[in-house]
C-alpha cells in the first residue's frame, strides 16, 4: 500500500468520524429537546390534574348547587315558597301538624300502625292535616334518600293531596321503606316504582319526568328549611293548636291507634 493511499485512506476515516460525531451531536440534542419538552407537558399536566382537583373539589354537591336553582312550587301548596301544605276539608276547624322524615323508620312505623286513622280524620272533616317534610336524617345517616323521596312527593302533591297522601303511604309501607342506613329512595327508579302503587301516579309521565328532571328538588330544600326552622328536633312528631301530642307515655308520637285517638280527641276538645 502506498504512503499516499495509507493517509488518503486516514483522512477518510477522520472524516467519517467527524461526520458521525456530529450526526451523534445531533441526536443527542433532539433526544434533550425532547426529555425537555416531556417534562414540561408532565409539569403541566400534574399542575392541571392539581388544578382541576381544586376545581372540582370546590365545586357545590348537586343538592348544595339546587339551592340556587328556581323554585318550582307544587300544585296544591300555598305561601310564599310553596311549603305550605294543608289537605282536609275546608270545613275542619282544626290543623294537625305532621313533622316526618322519608328515611325515619319510626314514621314508618306510626304510618303503618296509625296512619289510615290518621286518613279517616282527615276524610272525616274532623281536622285538616299540614304536613312538614324533613331531610336531617340525610347529613346524620349520609345520603340524599330523604331529599330525593321529599322532591318526589312534590311531584305527587301537583297531581293531587289524594295522590300526595297515598304516595306517602306507599313510601312508608313494609313492602317499600327500607332500612333507614340504605339510601335506596336517592334511586328516582324506585322512588317511580313505588308510585306505580298509586293508581293516579302509576305510568304518569308528568310526575315520572319531574322525578327524574329534579322539578322540585329546590322545594325540597325549601321545606326542610321549613322543619329545620320549625324547632323540632325528631320525627315523627305531631302537633294541633301549637301542643305535641304524644302516647301513654307522656313523651312520644302516640304509635298506636288507641294512643293517637285519645290524644287527638283531647286536642280536638281543647
Amino acid at each position: 500500500m502506498s504512503q499516499r493511499n495509507s493517509k488518503a485512506a486516514k483522512t477518510a476515516a477522520r472524516e467519517r468520524l467527524r461526520v458521525e460525531r456530529e450526526r451523534q451531536a445531533k441526536r443527542d440534542k433532539v433526544k434533550r429537546q425532547v426529555i425537555v419538552a416531556f417534562s414540561i407537558v408532565g409539569v403541566l399536566a400534574i399542575a392541571g390534574g392539581i388544578s382541576y382537583a381544586v376545581v372540582q373539589g370546590n365545586k357545590p354537591g348537586y343538592w348544595e348547587a339546587a339551592k340556587d336553582d328556581k323554585l318550582v312550587k307544587p300544585a296544591n301548596t300555598t305561601g310564599t315558597d310553596g311549603t305550605t301544605v294543608v289537605i282536609g276539608k275546608s270545613t275542619a276547624k282544626k290543623t294537625l301538624q305532621m313533622y316526618e322524615d322519608p328515611r325515619c323508620p319510626i314514621c314508618a312505623q306510626f304510618e303503618q300502625t296509625v296512619g289510615a286513622t290518621v286518613d279517616k280524620g282527615v276524610d272525616d272533616g274532623e281536622y285538616k292535616i299540614q304536613y312538614i317534610g324533613a331531610t336531617f336524617l340525610d347529613n346524620s345517616l349520609s345520603g340524599e334518600g330523604s331529599k330525593n323521596a321529599l322532591s318526589a312527593m312534590g311531584a305527587a302533591l301537583n297531581v293531587s293531596p289524594d295522590a300526595f297522601l297515598a304516595y306517602k303511604t306507599a313510601l312508608y309501607s313494609t313492602k317499600y321503606h327500607p332500612e333507614e342506613t340504605d339510601d335506596k329512595f336517592k334511586n328516582d327508579s324506585y322512588l317511580i316504582e313505588v308510585a306505580d302503587t298509586v293508581p293516579a301516579l302509576k305510568d304518569n309521565t308528568k310526575f315520572q319526568t319531574a322525578v327524574k328532571d329534579g322539578t322540585y328538588d329546590k322545594w325540597a330544600l325549601d321545606m326542610s328549611a321549613k322543619f329545620d326552622d320549625s324547632g323540632v328536633t325528631g320525627t315523627p312528631t305531631l302537633k294541633m293548636d301549637g301542643k305535641t301530642l304524644t302516647g301513654s307515655d307522656g313523651q312520644n308520637a302516640p304509635m298506636t291507634v288507641a294512643d293517637f285517638t285519645t290524644a287527638i280527641d283531647a286536642a280536638l276538645k281543647a
